[in-house]
């Protein structure tokens, strides 16, 4: 009877660093990937921030001042800024 509980007894110990391990994997994971790089599996350059950041509320609130721009202004727009990048990087690379 003794070795039987002893067995029982491990197991559930087991059991439970597994699942103290999955819930603390899952807590450190959410913030870990921001520090990944890009090259490793890590967030690429143009992601979205994360939602509560007020990066994020900047983030939106510029979304939606582009969707409610009407079509033709916003082509403008976006032509614009492939421009003023594109020439940027485009003298760098002569």
């Amino acid at each position: 009877m003794p070795k039987l509980f002893q067995s029982v007894l491990v197991l559930v110990a087991l059991a439970a660093g597994l699942c103290g391990c999955g819930t603390v994997n899952e807590k450190l994971s959410a913030g870990m990937g921001d520090y990944v790089p890009q090259w490793a599996g890590g967030l690429p350059a143009d992601a979205p921030p994360r939602p509560g950041t007020p990066q994020y509320d900047a983030y939106m609130k510029e979304r939606e001042r582009k969707r409610l721009m009407p079509a033709a202004d916003r082509e403008k727009e976006e032509q614009a800024q492939k421009g003023a990048t594109g020439s940027t990087s485009g003298d760098a690379a002569r």
